[in-house]
């Protein structure tokens, strides 16, 4: 979309595609992106999404969603995918600037069987014996008594620090429990019916009327009611995962967009949702509307096997809480930070991240795009990749926020996703799935929606597409042109756009990710895919 901005919204619009160009250098989001992630499935986060809610009548509140459990083939029974019990999975959110949450959500996890933890049995001669199976017949929004097993979930609210501060319950909105049902995966159409039914059997497990629980915060204040849900849902991201991490094993300026380049799209995830009044975040903090946020995910230090283990306790686990798991902007852990330090990466805090300061100064993802493409007839020259070394800026940029738009009034380099909530939400049908870039400022970096892409936009990014002229009248001169430049990548529209040779290449892996793929309410994420249609 082409716009005309004044001159402090051109210095803010390129403070943002700064960020853009260190946040989103990458090809995929956070699936098996560290090595001993890869041993704990259950707590590797997935994406993370932070975002000014766009469900018509929510604009006062923020909906925050932590994808875990990466992978999921919706076939994958019997026991399917469910939470770990032993672990804590968290949103954290620091309003103050300071790199250190204030508010913590905690979920926490509860696997039982039925008839006080035996089981369903069933009569086999002159026996009773325990079925195998999750469900021995049809599940729904009238009749559960086939069930034969329950995942119920708590939140816990914690302000100040994630494990000394200040903790609250949230309470259902109706009856003041804190216990809440997570429903079943989505078995298949036989067990759980069509999708229209599994709705309904989701809802018959909810006090709102919908798929969410009504949920109050009591530390939150007068703006204690929020919403819940907790359950599988078809995975959110898209992306040519196969041939991207073959090195690039296609064709990113002919490809054409096209579902049958998502290697997700027959992938199932587990959800974390979470919406609430912006005025429970911004707190008493630093007053200008901005918070950052990231989700980890953290089990106790030690757990011993049970050589006996039963349903409830095939091991046991103590010690000090351990973060596995950490996930704030996109793609950063796939391909920015360097192989030895992605497991330290997954266990570090925003408030350490200096120490990775150097993967963002000297980024190695050109180079390797450049080994990979250099030579190609339509990508010539010496070198492909952006000369502007070393990226000052990007440190800058990505450490801090961006000045009046996603930075708060205390700064303290750190990796989050950060999200003005002062800046109003792009009606679905209205967003632009290149967000900030495309002149879409309540898009990515400003947070981060499901419609958002960021592998077509980092492709492109971290080859220098903002080095060149953008489709923004920036000097409001009236005319869409190479001078449109944001000097990211030098002193003069010409030394910016010689920094990067390749820059104005239309890269793309063709798996499509837009709005209008997703729900235009709270959750958002799609109802999951059946293990089996029959």
């Amino acid at each position: 979309m082409s716009t005309t901005v004044t001159r402090r919204q051109r210095s803010l619009l390129a403070s943002a595609i700064t960020t853009l160009l260190v946040s989103s250098v990458a090809t995929a989001s956070s699936h098996r992106e560290a090595p001993y992630i890869t041993q704990n499935p259950k707590v590797d986060a997935t994406d993370f999404y932070l975002f000014n809610s766009y469900e018509p009548g929510r604009e006062d509140y923020v909906t925050l969603i932590a994808n875990y459990v990466p992978l999921q083939d919706s076939y994958g029974g019997p026991n399917y995918f469910t939470m770990d019990q032993n672990a804590a999975y968290e949103i954290h959110i620091d309003n103050d600037g300071d790199a250190i949450e204030n508010i913590t959500f905690r979920f926490t996890f509860d696997n039982a069987l039925p008839a006080n933890g035996e089981g369903v049995a069933l009569t086999i001669g002159d026996q009773q014996v325990a079925v195998p199976l999750k469900a021995v017949g049809p599940v729904s929004e009238n009749d559960q008594s086939a069930a034969n097993f329950a995942e119920s979930f708590s939140l816990s609210v914690i302000e100040g620090d994630r494990r000394s501060g200040s903790i609250s319950m949230a309470t259902d909105g109706s009856t003041g429990a804190t216990t809440f049902a997570k429903p079943f995966d989505y078995i298949g159409t036989k067990t759980l019916g069509s999708a229209e039914e599994y709705t309904r059997y989701v809802t018959s497990l909810t006090n709102s009327g919908s798929v969410f629980h009504d949920v109050n915060i009591a530390s939150c204040g007068n703006a204690s009611a929020a919403r819940v849900f907790v359950g599988q849902r078809k995975d959110s991201f898209a992306v040519n995962l196969g041939r991207i991490f073959d090195l690039i094993n296609l064709d990113p300026i002919n490809i054409e967009d096209s579902v049958s380049n998502d290697d997700l799209a027959d992938k199932n995830i587990t959800t974390i949702a979470l919406e609430v009044h912006k005025s429970c975040l911004i707190g008493n903090g630093n007053g200008n509307g901005v918070v950052g946020a990231w989700t980890t995910a953290s089990k106790p230090q030690v757990n011993i096997l049970n050589p006996t283990g039963t349903f409830e306790t095939p091991e046991v686990a103590g010690g000090a809480w351990t973060q596995l798991s950490r996930l704030g902007n996109p793609l950063v852990n796939e391909v920015v930070i360097g192989l030895r330090d992605k497991n330290l990466f997954n266990s570090s805090e925003p408030k350490d991240d200096g120490q990775f300061a150097t993967y963002v100064t000297h980024p190695t993802l050109p180079a390797i795009i450049n080994a990979v493409f250099n030579g190609n007839s339509e990508l010539s020259g010496d070198s492909i990749a952006p000369n502007n070394l070393p990226r000052g800026d990007l440190v800058a940029a990505f450490l801090t926020g961006v000045e009046g738009v996603t930075q708060m009034s205390n700064v303290t380099a750190s990796e989050m996703l950060r999200l003005n909530t002062g800046i109003a939400a792009t009606a679905r049908d209205a967003q632009s799935n290149l967000g900030v870039a495309a002149g879409d400022l309540a898009g990515f970096p400003n947070g981060r929606r499901p419609g958002d892409d960021v592998v077509d936009l980092a492709l492109r990014a971290v080859m220098g597409a903002f080095c060149h002229g953008i489709a923004v009248d920036l000097n409001g001169d009236g005319n869409i042109d190479d001078q449109d430049n944001l000097l990211l990548c030098g002193a003069t529209a010409e030394e910016s756009r010689t920094a990067a040779p390749v820059g104005t290449v239309g890269f793309r892996d063709g798996a499509p990710q837009n709005s209008q793929q997703f729900m235009n309410a709270f959750p958002y994420l799609n109802t999951p895919i059946p293990g089996s249609a029959n």
